[in-house]
């Protein structure tokens, strides 16, 4: 293992180890252990960073996003807990520079191959677990997963006013908005109003298709006239529409 590379990627963890062992045997790839027999692979350690990665994440979207039901936060964690991210961030520390590899491995590109990349960041998260406990390893994933797990609160698009609109609320207000919905007209053609307050005062209305357009609509409007340069916020709470092309259920 070069010393280099290694240092290069301590640097990047922005965690300087106690025990540099447990960094060292993260990085260890089970190619290279077919190679050394007296040498154990980083796959324990795996097994330990995708449950420390895991909590790290559902602690800090439960807590970031208090009015998400439990799906929303699935689908917020699913999106930053994924082989796919893991092997992005991974190759943005330059992680592939020091893992230890057979020859047969490296010689076939293993340092920059996907499913080694984001097996070996999470034995990573699990070192700095292992040497510094959870306040370190929590800080860590925060540090390199922060965007991607706000971009997923964000949705598709960026277009998760509800998120938005909570964010600007607690800043600017320190309070978390407040909707009221109803419904109109018969079950097979429902329509949905929504009205969003903050502090008390109403900021926003909406309507769509399904509760979850009427909020998102209700969200878009206040967030409109909340935002610098916004017009004044004093009179009628702006009005949106969105989902009108859209058949949704009242889920």
């Amino acid at each position: 293992m070069g010393a280099e590379a290694l240092a290069c990627l301590e640097a990047a963890l922005e965690h300087e180890f106690d025990d540099r062992d447990h960094l060292e045997h993260a990085l260890v790839h089970r190619s290279f252990c077919a190679e050394h027999l007296e040498t154990d692979s980083n796959e324990r350690m795996e097994f330990l960073g995708d449950a420390v990665l895991g909590l790290s994440v559902t602690v800090h979207v439960f807590h970031a996003y208090p009015e998400l039901p439990e799906g929303e936060l699935a689908k917020i964690r699913a999106s930053v807990v994924n082989a796919e991210v893991l092997a992005d961030i991974a190759s943005e520390i330059e992680l592939g520079a020091a893992l230890v590899l057979g020859k047969g491995e490296d010689a076939s590109g293993g340092r920059s191959k996907p499913s080694i990349l984001a097996d070996a960041m999470e034995a990573v998260i699990a070192a700095v677990y292992l040497d510094g406990g959870w306040d370190a390893a929590d800080a860590l994933v925060l540090r390199l997963f922060g965007d991607r797990i706000r971009d997923g609160a964000a949705g598709p698009g960026g277009d998760d006013y509800k998120t938005r609109l909570q964010e600007l609320a607690a800043r600017q207000f320190d309070q978390l908005p407040r909707y009221q919905v109803r419904a109109e007209g018969p079950d097979h053609s429902k329509r949905f109003f929504a009205t969003v307050s903050i502090a008390g005062v109403a900021r926003g209305e909406g309507e769509g298709r399904s509760k979850k357009h009427a909020e998102q609509a209700a969200a878009r409007a206040a967030w409109q006239r909340l935002v610098p340069d916004a017009s004044d916020d004093e009179g009628e709470p702006a009005r949106v529409q969105v989902g009108a092309g859209r058949e949704d259920s009242d889920a």
